[in-house]
């Protein structure tokens, strides 16, 4: 066809121009309403903006119960079933959403952003740059001119001997069941991790009245501030360094104490403790940022892969931006858990690099964003490289799938497939590596790995470090598993709810729109195909 000639007919199966305009639309949308998704919302209110503020909090005790979005690790109470409960506590949590409100924001608590997409090739049948949103009833999406994503961190997760059961949790989902919820069911906790975070959560615990009855420390060292290990000491909480958890106990209601081994060998040490809390690192939430197509790199000093920036706000497009955590962690004290001021500052700063976006008044450009700080990549591999050496291989590397840390590295297939090939035998990630560049989303097909109901956001990071052990690589190398759509769990009748109209369902065929996948062989090319074609089109 000569270059710039159109087809004289229009596949009718293209679903361009076919999709229904989005339920409603927005100058703004701000994913995350923690201190900088409020910051940015209410920034962009306040200059004229129609904005709409989304919160996955609170979230439904069923998405708590799967660790989703933090690793509660079955350790919320049952206060997080009263739905009217939780939201009074956002509230309190949250002063800055009742001038968000009088403000004109459309703030939507307790809604899932499970999706975002911004027209580019590949995406023209999309009626323009949308976001897909979910209560517990429906499925929707909103469109947006901009949309700035403060969706925040996760923890960082590792698993040994007894991990797969209750009472094992990140010290992000254990701040949050402290505060945000007041839903904590634990009495005795040990933190796994010494930094100023981990430091926060036992100064945190004690002030509530429960006991941490130690911190384990991988390295020689303490990570975090000398004063506040000392004041921890002083109220007799013990402090492990060189030392890494090697099983949790078992019980009747989950974790019942807790067997640490010293990295250089000797005696192992036993802790009463009810809960283990992993404290060890946080993990910037990029997954919606990832869905939208925004360029990731790894940098270790920011907490692992976060968006490709120059100030820390942008992104590789141009009308997504970022705030807060999920940009990538800042670096020294200022960066502990409470420093809300410095997450408002980055939300502002982002809402009014929107306003110069559109041609209005957002102040003067921010300068660019303080380098990163130490790498944090070391450490946590050094973790990984002792809990295997440690607990060994028989270890689960994926809880969903059940896939043990000696199947990873042997590259095993999943077990219902039989037993292996004499050639499968022979592989490991050794020679996968020799064939070319490790890949985890190669891992998932080859052995089931992140394959779970978690989305792999309790094993995404450790089976990176895992794979690279194995192949002895640096962990840099190994690329970021794909996030997609939908990223957070939804039930199939919720994502039905979402709008199909009557052309869109005019030409859906069975069989994903080949119905010549009913014609038997011997009908091909009789009178007899064209009458089972038509009968399976109208099922």
């Amino acid at each position: 066809m000569p270059e710039g000639q159109m087809p004289d007919a229009v596949d009718v199966k293209s679903l361009v121009g076919k999709f229904a305009p989005p339920e409603e639309n927005f100058d703004l949308v701000v994913v995350g309403a923690g201190p900088a998704g409020l910051a940015a919302a209410i920034t962009a209110a306040k200059a004229g903006l129609s904005v709409k503020l989304v919160d996955e909090n609170p979230v439904s005790g069923g998405l708590i119960g799967m660790d989703i979005p933090l690793f509660y690790g079955g350790r919320a109470s049952a206060a997080v079933q009263e739905k009217e409960r939780m939201v009074e506590r956002i509230f309190a949590a949250s002063p800055g959403l009742e001038e968000a409100f009088e403000l004109g924001v459309d703030v939507a608590l307790g809604t899932y952003a499970w999706g975002a997409w911004a027209v580019q090739p590949g995406l023209a049948t999309l009626p323009g740059d949308v976001i897909g949103l979910a209560d517990e009833e429906r499925a929707w999406l909103t469109g947006f001119s901009h949309l700035i994503v403060a969706a925040g961190a996760r923890d960082l997760v590792y698993f040994f001997d007894g991990a797969d059961q209750p009472g094992v949790m990140g010290g992000l989902a254990l701040h949050a069941l402290l505060t945000r919820y007041e839903a904590f069911d634990g009495e005795r906790v040990v933190i796994a991790g010494s930094d100023d975070f981990a430091l926060s959560l036992a100064a945190l615990l004690l002030e509530r009245g429960i006991a941490v009855t130690g911190l384990v420390e991988v390295a020689g060292q303490p990570l975090g501030d000398a004063e506040s290990i000392a004041a921890l000491k002083a109220l007799g909480v013990p402090v492990y360094t060189g030392h890494v958890i090697k099983a949790a106990g078992r019980g009747a209601f989950g974790v019942e104490g807790v067997s640490l081994a010293p990295v250089a060998g000797g005696p192992e040490v036993q802790l009463a403790a009810d809960t283990i809390c992993l404290a060890i690192g946080r993990i910037p939430a990029i997954e919606l940022l990832e869905s939208a197509g925004v360029a990731t790199a790894m940098v270790g000093g920011r907490g692992g892969y976060v968006p490709v920036s120059g100030d820390g706000i942008s992104t590789s497009h141009p009308a997504i931006f970022m705030a807060g955590d999920c940009a990538g962690l800042e670096a020294g004290p200022e960066s502990r858990l409470a420093g809300e001021v410095q997450a408002a500052a980055s939300g502002e700063a982002a809402a009014r690099a929107v306003l110069r976006s559109l041609g209005r008044e957002g102040g003067e450009t921010p300068p660019p964003r303080a380098e990163a700080g130490p790498d944090l990549v070391a450490h946590r591999q050094r973790w990984m490289a002792a809990l295997v050496e440690t607990g060994g291989c028989n270890v689960l590397a994926c809880q969903c799938e059940e896939v043990s840390r000696a199947d990873l590295l042997a590259v095993r297939a999943p077990a219902y497939l039989g037993a292996p090939s004499p050639q499968a035998l022979k592989r490991n990630l050794h020679t996968l590596a020799a064939d070319g560049p490790l890949n985890h989303d190669q891992m998932k097909r080859l052995t089931r790995v992140s394959m779970g109901a978690c989305q792999a956001r309790r094993c995404r990071e450790q089976v990176s470090m895992l794979m690279a052990l194995g192949a002895s690589i640096p962990v840099e190398k190994v690329p970021l598993a794909g996030y997609r759509a939908p990223v957070r769990p939804l039930p199939l009748a919720v994502l039905a709810a979402l709008e199909e109209p009557a052309v869109m369902r005019a030409e859906w065929d069975v069989w994903f729109g080949i119905p010549t996948q009913w014609v038997p062989y011997r009908a091909i090319g009789t009178e007899r195909e064209a009458e089972i074609i038509r009968f399976a089109k109208h099922m």
